[in-house]
């Protein structure tokens, strides 16, 4: 279903969809404190990552500096989700190019509908077409919070 591993180059970054690059401590330890997953245990950002395509961004020393993963059927849909650059990298416009090469990526082309859900990032979504529901009344959802499903780390 997926093409080989896509990279793009910035001032010395990487964003890079091989799997086996993925630092998965600096992931995990970043999402399990994050808002959208506290206390999300190890094992579940593993599947999650193996069921999505993966983009690792890496430092100019190739250290993990932030992730992003789209869960799709590469056709009509994609959901853009755990998206992060570590503290130490912001402030360099790297998530807006995360963000980028996540929406240039040639098996996510053409699709018919993109969502997300961010508390703190609608202007960063926003320079990109991401906008509320037009249609609000169609849209359902089953949400279960992360203290009901892992308890809090």
């Amino acid at each position: 279903m997926r093409t080989q591993p896509t990279a793009w180059h910035k001032d010395g970054y990487e964003v890079s969809t091989d799997p086996q690059r993925l630092d998965l401590d600096v992931i995990h330890e970043f999402l399990r404190l994050a808002y959208w997953s506290p206390g999300v245990p190890r094992e579940v950002v593993e599947r999650s990552i193996r069921h999505s395509i993966p983009f690792g961004l890496y430092a100019p020393d190739g250290v993990q500096a932030g992730f992003a993963r789209v869960v799709s059927d590469c056709a009509q849909f994609a959901y853009l989700a755990d998206v992060f650059v570590l503290e130490q990298h912001r402030g360099r416009g790297l998530g807006a190019w995360l963000v980028s090469c996540v929406l240039d990526h040639p098996d996510l082309q053409r699709l018919r509908r993109w969502s997300l859900a961010t508390a703190d990032a609608h202007g960063l979504y926003a320079r990109f077409g991401f906008a509320p529901p037009a249609h609000p009344e169609i849209h359902l959802f089953i949400e279960r919070s992360a203290q009901d499903l892992w308890g809090r780390s």
